[in-house]
């Protein structure tokens, strides 16, 4: 399965965005991460096949909001209220079997991984 995110850019802080990230096979669980410079790669959200479970970092809980579209095999991540500290480099990311939502957070428990969509956001 290959994965490609789409929907970064430079935004100013307050604004929103969306970013998309196509799969093209189906997957189970998919993911949301981000890297930002000199930092570790963190989890952002993620959400599951079936019934859309969700969960979310604590740092975004309120501002955004990942969704997807089985059909299309599509996976978004609504970004509100914007912050600098919300800059990074988004990796989406799948997993090919269903797991609990209590590693969600886990980058090793995905198995596919986007090439990254870069946000950038001015103050």
């Amino acid at each position: 399965v290959q994965l490609q995110a789409s929907g970064g850019g430079l935004v100013q802080a307050g604004v929103s965005l969306r970013l998309s990230c196509a799969a093209s096979g189906r997957t189970a669980t998919m993911g949301w991460f981000r890297q930002a410079p000199g930092k570790e790669r963190e989890f952002v959200a993620a959400i599951s096949w079936s019934v859309g479970l969700t969960v979310y970092a604590d740092s975004v809980k309120g501002r955004f909001t990942i969704s997807r579209d089985n059909a299309k095999n599509m996976v978004y991540l609504q970004l509100n209220s914007v912050k600098p500290e919300d800059a990074a480099t988004y990796y989406c990311a799948a997993a090919g079997v269903p797991m609990t939502y209590s590693v969600y957070p886990m980058a090793s428990r995905y198995d596919y991984w986007g090439q990254g969509t870069q946000v950038t956001v001015s103050s």
